[in-house]
């Protein structure tokens, strides 16, 4: 269970569930690899992207299965789960799986959706909408909290930057962590091109590791990064996810700027 302190959280995982071979492999690695570092692993994988481009794209593997993967994966490996949901009626589905219910950015005013997912008791993590200010995230956050649910992570994403493309405004992280709960950066979502190549999404992967070093060095509270074996053969976001066998050493990093930054506190 994800227990909120001073460690930092990571949420990680490929951005679809292509198969259940491959989210079990992900997922497996994933736990290793953060059982040997002093960080809140939660893992994330989508059982439908609702939200592509063209209807032409994959979405992955469906509710009825993708939940079905994602309670095994739980299950077995004794992690925290986390995906995203986009509709009402999905929610009496997922509550008994996920530990954490995402309201993707697009969804972030769906009064509707929010409060039911709320109501779960479950946390809540709120992607803040591309096109939202990060103060105007604090009526987000009351839409949760009115139905007595406090348990919330606000997530930044990004902001629109004229056609097919997105910036990080680093001053967001400080204006929504007023809110008194934590923030996290959603690193490789930020880096893309929102469908800049004909009808999919671009992006740029090499950016992630100087992005996540100084949004840690900034004060968020985790991070979130899409990951995946072969990114570039990614169902979903190929161009941003970043490679599993890297993430190592960018987790040394990253928690190498979090301890400087705590020693100057």
């Amino acid at each position: 269970m994800l227990k909120l302190g001073k460690e930092l959280i990571f949420i990680a995982g490929p951005c679809v569930i292509e198969s259940r071979g491959q989210t079990m492999d992900i997922a497996s690695y994933l736990k290793d690899l953060f059982s040997t570092l002093p960080i809140q692993f939660v893992f994330k994988a989508s059982f439908d992207k609702a939200n592509r481009t063209s209807v032409k794209s994959p979405r992955g593997v469906g509710l009825a299965k993708g939940i079905k993967i994602l309670g095994e994966i739980k299950s077995k490996l004794k992690i925290p789960i986390l995906s995203d949901v986009h509709c009402v009626s999905q929610i009496k589905d997922i509550k008994d799986v996920l530990d954490v219910i995402q309201i993707p950015a697009f969804l972030c005013r769906q009064t509707d959706l929010i409060i039911e997912a709320a109501k779960t008791k479950k946390m809540i993590n709120i992607k803040k909408g591309q096109f939202v200010s990060p103060a105007d995230m604090k009526y987000v956050v009351e839409k949760v909290e009115a139905t007595g649910n406090k348990k919330i992570l606000i997530t930044e994403r990004g902001s629109c930057f004229g056609y097919n493309s997105l910036v990080v405004d680093f001053r967001s992280f400080l204006i929504m962590k007023k809110s008194g709960y934590p923030v996290i950066y959603d690193v490789t979502h930020s880096l893309q091109s929102p469908s800049a190549k004909g009808g999919v999404s671009g992006g740029d992967r090499e950016f992630a590791p100087g992005l996540a070093k100084a949004a840690v060095a900034c004060g968020v509270d985790g991070l979130f990064m899409e990951v995946h074996p072969k990114p570039s053969k990614a169902l979903s976001d190929a161009a941003t996810s970043f490679p599993l066998a890297k993430l190592k050493g960018l987790l040394k990093s990253i928690l190498k700027v979090r301890e400087a930054v705590n020693e100057k506190n």
